[in-house]
């Protein structure tokens, strides 16, 4: 089933990544003295054996995620996934995002958001993209499409909570596109529902999200608004 999204690749490395990746270290950054001129600081690290031929980030996207937690900053970087970046934009542009929750937080690994059962944004969640090349490290604070195999990216995408440089293997390719740049406290703070692993039920939320909301005792973490600020 599309969009199942971590459900099966993800969950295959659950307990692995919050073993070994659970620390909370900062997302690394390099000094500008290490970047080509005119470009960006270097703010995502290249994965390990791709540290010779990164693409130098010379554009970005800052969109602003207002949750019922408090604001978060997310950086995007065209040259860093070009698929996954023109989508995400495209669907905050769109409000795709706009009041519609948190449904899956694992504390260590994931957040993850991205399902919008109302017309007319429904009917992204068959539009599905082709996957970019995995060059940067999930570390702790970037972000990834969530899918069900390849080239099934469409709508939903993930928070990493800690280095899970294992999505990247070739079996899995969850690539970064962009990087929580401020609140990420904020993103620590959304509130874990439904299965501890798998989170709230995907296939009810997007039958019909607004009763299945209703229904839950314990609410998740909403996002308000995304918008492009700059």
């Amino acid at each position: 089933m599309r969009q199942v999204a971590l459900y099966v690749a993800l969950g295959v490395w659950l307990t692995a990544c919050q073993q070994e990746g659970g620390g909370q270290a900062n997302v690394a950054q390099a000094t500008d003295g290490d970047t080509p001129a005119g470009a960006l600081r270097q703010d995502l690290n290249p994965l390990p054996g791709l540290q010779s031929s990164p693409p130098a980030l010379m554009q970005r996207t800052t969109v602003s995620m207002q949750t019922t937690a408090g604001e978060v900053l997310i950086e995007v970087y065209p040259e860093a996934a070009p698929n996954a970046a023109q989508r995400f934009v495209e669907l905050v542009e769109s409000g795709f995002y706009d009041d519609t929750p948190v449904s899956r937080v694992v504390p260590g690994f994931v957040a993850q958001f991205g399902v919008n059962w109302r017309e007319p944004h429904k009917a992204w969640k068959d539009r599905n993209f082709d996957d970019d090349p995995t060059i940067f490290a999930l570390e702790r604070g970037t972000l990834a499409f969530a899918k069900a195999g390849a080239n099934t990216n469409s709508t939903q995408v993930f928070i990493n909570y800690a280095e899970n440089n294992r999505l990247a293997d070739p079996r899995f390719n969850f690539t970064v596109f962009g990087k929580v740049i401020e609140g990420m406290d904020i993103v620590d703070a959304f509130v874990q529902v439904g299965d501890p692993s798998g989170g709230l039920d995907q296939q009810r939320l997007w039958q019909d999200g607004g009763t299945y909301l209703e229904s839950l005792t314990v609410k998740p973490t909403m996002i308000e608004r995304a918008a492009v600020i700059e």
